[in-house]
């Protein structure tokens, strides 16, 4: 009977502590919800070499979930207007970052960055990050544009020009020679609408001393001048492409002007094979777009205090080079972490990109100032068919007009 009683009383007390346990664990969840790392090798990087130390070192689980920028709001927007809270870290994009801060979706932060000594954040960034002298998000992933091109491109480089270097009359010449050369076109860049046209062509204008998004300037001409010089030398599928790293492995394509973190990818799984340059300049000088994701908190967290420590290891120094190289080629946006870059293929991505974010006359993503910039994506995409692809090799200086009649109605 006694032996009976203490397995009973034995048996309740593990229960009660497997209880206990679960009730701990259950309050140490992390949510973390991030547009950015979408890919599965960036994802599988970040999960195995950020997530789980951090997990290890804090005794807690991080529940690590992609969702898009539409998602996201969507899904803080019904947990704060049903005072349900259960996202703790969020992670948007610049061009929508205005609507959470206008919204009052997420945190001020402000007191606890200002507390980390040890790092300070790209001033370049503070565009959408900040506002009102307060920040809400905390930059992670910048990315300007790179040129990549394939070894087997480099014999119809134009005589005398220098890679790292390049005009886009360079630039221009040496797509139209691979093209004459091979009998078709090798260059690429997204044709699948609403990716990230607009920002290629963005480089090009700035470097002729445009703003973003100009269109139709005189500047913005000179950039479709250029685009209309290349109108046969995009790879014949360049309708279906909505990622530039495929294509550029597979060797269908050789050549492109892309996100740097897109180049690194490429130009990470087989160093020997291409070439990696900052991307050609104008009159100007280098044009780029310079994109940035941020880190921000949800208003009201269920776990703010370990939301908050989480964000402390992830902006570290070392470990956001870490994330840079372990993600393609991202630029870190504390300016502490460029001491930590050493010699691999990937630093020389990160290198190459902080060059051009450095030197270049570089531009953020205004989506806060249009009513969708998705739509102000498909604008650009719709001038890239019309008058490039199928066009006649002009510049049609009306059809511009109406784009941006177009960009005008879009403005809020």
């Amino acid at each position: 009977m006694k032996t009976r009683l203490f397995s009973v009383v034995f048996i309740s007390i593990l229960l009660v502590m497997a209880l206990s346990n679960f009730a701990l664990a259950a309050g140490e969840v992390l949510s973390f919800s991030s547009r950015l790392w979408s890919p599965p090798a960036e994802q599988e990087f970040v999960i195995e070499y950020v997530i789980k130390p951090f997990e290890k070192e804090n005794d807690c689980t991080v529940n690590f979930q992609i969702l898009d920028d539409i998602k996201l709001l969507q899904r803080a927007e019904l947990q704060l207007k049903t005072d349900h809270p259960t996202m703790d870290i969020v992670c948007a994009y610049v061009a929508n970052m205005a609507e959470w801060i206008e919204e009052e979706y997420v945190e001020d932060l402000t007191s606890y960055v200002k507390s980390w000594d040890d790092r300070h954040f790209s001033p370049t960034f503070e565009y959408g990050t900040n506002v009102g002298g307060k920040q809400y998000f905390i930059p992670v992933g910048a990315d300007v544009y790179l040129t990549i091109a394939n070894e087997k491109a480099m014999k119809y480089l134009p005589s005398g020009a220098d890679l790292d270097k390049l005009t886009w009359e360079d630039f221009a010449k040496w797509s139209n020679a691979i093209a004459k050369g091979e009998g078709e076109g090798k260059t690429v860049v997204t044709g699948i609408p609403m990716k990230s046209l607009v920002y290629q062509f963005g480089a090009i204008a700035l470097s002729y001393g445009a703003t973003f998004p100009d269109i139709n300037t005189p500047e913005a001409i000179k950039a479709w001048e250029i685009m209309v010089s290349m109108k046969d030398d995009f790879i014949p599928a360049v309708l279906n492409v909505d990622n530039c790293v495929a294509p550029m492995k597979r060797e269908e394509a050789w050549f492109s002007w892309m996100h740097c973190a897109r180049a690194g990818q490429v130009y990470s799984a087989n160093p020997a094979n291409f070439v990696v340059a900052p991307v050609p300049e104008g009159p100007a000088g280098i044009g780029s777009i310079a994109g940035v994701s941020g880190y921000g908190v949800l208003k009201n967290a269920p776990n703010k205090e370990l939301a908050i420590k989480f964000l402390e290891y992830i902006t570290r120094p070392d470990m956001q080079v870490k994330i840079a190289k372990g993600t393609g080629g991202f630029i870190p946006p504390v300016e502490e972490a460029l001491n930590y870059l050493g010699d691999d293929p990937e630093d020389e991505v990160v290198a190459k990109a902080v060059m051009v974010l450095g030197k270049g006359r570089v531009s953020g993503v205004p989506g806060g100032d249009y009513q969708d910039w998705g739509a102000v994506k498909k604008v650009f995409d719709d001038v890239f068919v019309e008058m490039v692809l199928n066009g006649d090799g002009t510049v049609d200086t009306a059809l511009l007009n109406e784009a941006q009649a177009k960009l005008d109605a879009l403005r809020k």
